[in-house]
């Protein structure tokens, strides 16, 4: 009994791990957590030692009474920003370090004109000029090489967490090479066991460490700190008695299916069974969150269209005296629990653009595009009439974006759990288009309805936050997921 007390300790203590890690409703690595830390520290630290190289008299007076610290708050907030949208935090892996350099000196060469901007608009949070000069020295110096030795030793110091793959199921491998490709996740695969006898079919660099029957000795050995079960059939070959078992002894035990949604921030449809739709108290949507969430979209949605409304204007403008036909575009969409409502957005294509093909999608490099069309879909300024969309009732800020009439009916009968999508409303951005590509194959659509589904399963507040946050970069770098 002492035992299996010991082990429920270990595993809330697991679990109060794991919650410290999900922030915005999305899994964070405490690697990353750590690298955003440590750099936001040596920023600051960075600018306070100069602060004491440049003084003629005591720097704390400057720091305490002069703003100085406030200054270099703003400095180092700025710079931390700068590496996310150079996407330094989409991957923390050094792969060159030529490349790195360049993409720090671009981020301090920024910095340098929002300062220049902060001095006509806010002077008081402007560092002085032989700070701000030395400062940035120290930083373009220390921070690549930090980069370097947390890239290669703390991230595979930090990957403690072992995890031992039940079964060789499509998702179970699939996991295994994610956690291979992405060593800052934390999670790194022992093995598998499974009663296969070709091991051909795992992972390069996987390995089988014994048959089921096994189990127990195996775990034993490799002293696992996670258990994923991910097996193909289970009816009959699962080891219910043993799991049990090591559950109450401690171990930490998952479903492929969780695991799969932690490390790719979605859910996989093969492995969605109606029953766990029905029966699960997670899955959205929530009534009380689609409210609030109705809230804020309507004031984001004012707020934007005023101040937007002169680019509006322009843009409008624009499009007439470039190409024949209207600037906005209308077009039937599916909504909310499948009501059809118009769309509307700025024209980028031609107006004959589909008079001979008919409905077909839409694709990153359409050569149906007008000129400024290509420009205006890169910067998803396209999408901003559906701000009125949005003031409407029909759509969210976030949310799965709506899909066509005549598109919809086939997709739900190919795609398992598709119409499922329609449960919320739609969005001008969503989690899948911050995630994934322009797609226009079947596959393309079931990956983005795996994203689809986990939104809706999450949906919240600070995942909306989080979406507006990274379309904002897309928006202003002109890349990433559409």
């Amino acid at each position: 009994m002492d035992s299996r007390l010991g082990g429920h300790a270990r595993l809330k203590f697991a679990a109060r791990f794991q919650a410290s890690m999900r922030l915005f409703n999305i899994f964070i690595p405490a690697t990353l957590i750590g690298l955003i830390f440590s750099e936001l520290v040596l920023v600051s630290s960075s600018f306070v030692v100069a602060a004491y190289i440049v003084s003629d008299v005591d720097p704390s007076v400057w720091l305490m009474y002069s703003d100085g610290i406030a200054r270099i708050a703003v400095m180092a907030v700025g710079v931390i920003l700068g590496l996310y949208f150079q996407d330094l935090y989409a991957d923390i892996r050094v792969t060159s370090k030529v490349a790195l350099i360049q993409q720090y000196c671009l981020v301090i060469g920024v910095a340098f004109l929002i300062q220049a901007m902060l001095s006509y608009t806010a002077p008081s949070l402007v560092l002085p000029r032989w700070v701000m000069m030395i400062g940035s020295g120290l930083i373009l110096i220390t921070m690549p090489a930090w980069r370097i030795v947390y890239g290669s030793l703390v991230v595979q110091g930090l990957a403690s967490q072992r995890v031992l793959f039940l079964g060789s199921s499509k998702v179970a491998r699939e996991i295994a090479q994610r956690l291979a490709n992405r060593p800052e996740l934390g999670m790194a695969s022992i093995g598998f066991v499974d009663d296969i006898e070709d091991e051909s079919n795992l992972p390069e660099g996987q390995k089988l460490l014994g048959p089921l029957s096994r189990m127990r000795e195996i775990v034993a050995s490799s002293k696992p700190d996670v258990i994923v079960v991910g097996m193909s059939e289970r009816r009959g070959r699962l080891p219910v008695q043993d799991l049990l078992e090591l559950r109450f002894s401690g171990s930490r035990i998952e479903d492929a299916a969780t695991n799969y949604e932690r490390t790719f921030g979605r859910v996989s449809l093969s492995e969605i069974h109606p029953s766990q739709l029905i029966f699960s108290t997670e899955l959205g949507p929530r009534p009380n969150r689609m409210a609030l969430q109705t809230m804020y979209s309507l004031a984001i949605a004012l707020v934007v269209a005023v101040v937007t409304a002169p680019l509006m204007l322009l843009i409008a403008v624009l499009i007439r005296l470039t190409s024949r036909g209207p600037a906005l575009y209308r077009q039937r969409r599916v909504g909310l629990n499948g009501h059809l409502f118009m769309l509307y957005k700025f024209r980028s294509m031609r107006i004959d653009a589909e008079a001979e093909t008919g409905a077909v999608w839409a694709s990153l490099d359409d050569p149906r595009a007008t000129g400024l069309g290509k420009w205006l879909r890169r910067l998803r300024l396209d999408e901003l009439p559906q701000l009125l969309n949005v003031l409407r009732g029909e759509m969210s800020i976030v949310g799965p974006r709506p899909e066509r009439p005549e598109f919809m009916a086939t997709l739900a009968e190919k795609i398992p759990f598709y119409p499922q999508r329609l449960c919320v409303k739609p969005g001008i951005t969503g989690w899948a288009q911050i995630n994934y590509k322009y797609g226009d194959t079947l596959d393309d659509t079931v990956a983005k309805l795996e994203y689809d589904l986990y939104y809706i399963k999450n949906l919240s507040p600070a995942l909306d936050a989080y979406v507006l946050f990274h379309t904002l970069k897309v928006m202003l770098l002109s890349r990433g997921a559409q």
